[in-house]
């Protein structure tokens, strides 16, 4: 047996819908930046399309939102973008696409195995799930951006200067919106039933 992947049209604009949210909010409004630490809010949406719809389009959103990301990184939105698209453009590339692609996907498993037990915690752990896989393959390609991590972290250890100037603060930023979040995403889920 086949198992296809097909949307009715109330479905396709709810994911019109969330990959629209993703877009504007990476572009524009989801995204606050303080230094080399960047505050991602797009991640909700991400996991909202991931427990709806499931793991397939929660990966299409964050490969949707990599994309922008990766626009942002080669005109040099942020300085650290610059050093790392300078230094390391196929790392970057592979890192902006793939950290946010598997983070919706992976939300979208978690979900589908714990939901058919208890929806609430599967809702929370697939909001937490996003955070937790984005931040951890940022760090993997920080640590195969040798080059650039090297730039920036003066004569600091790298992985001291990758966690605690890169990613402590926007991992613990992000995890605590998303599972603040959370209980209201459930809400929404139990009200639009698609």
């Amino acid at each position: 047996m086949q198992n296809k992947l097909t949307f009715n049209s109330k479905q396709i604009t709810g994911i019109a819908v969330l990959l629209a949210l993703v877009i504007v909010l990476q572009a524009v409004g989801g995204t606050i930046v303080i230094g080399p630490v960047q505050l991602n809010f797009t991640l909700i949406p991400i996991v909202l399309g991931s427990i709806i719809f499931g793991p397939a389009v929660g990966a299409f959103l964050g490969f949707a939102c990599g994309v922008v990301v990766l626009i942002q990184v080669i005109i040099g939105a942020v300085p650290f973008y610059a050093l790392i698209w300078t230094n390391d453009p196929v790392v970057t590339t592979f890192t902006c696409i793939v950290k946010t692609t598997a983070a919706g996907f992976l939300s979208g498993i978690a979900y589908k195995a714990i939901s058919k037990k208890n929806g609430v915690v599967a809702t929370f752990v697939a909001s937490a799930v996003v955070p937790v896989v984005n931040t951890g393959l940022f760090i993997v390609g920080c640590l195969l951006m040798t080059n650039s991590v090297y730039a920036m972290a003066g004569t600091q250890n790298v992985l001291i200067f990758i966690l605690v100037s890169l990613v402590t603060f926007n991992f613990f930023v992000e995890l605590a919106v998303n599972i603040i979040v959370a209980p209201a995403l459930n809400r929404v889920i139990k009200i639009i039933k698609i």
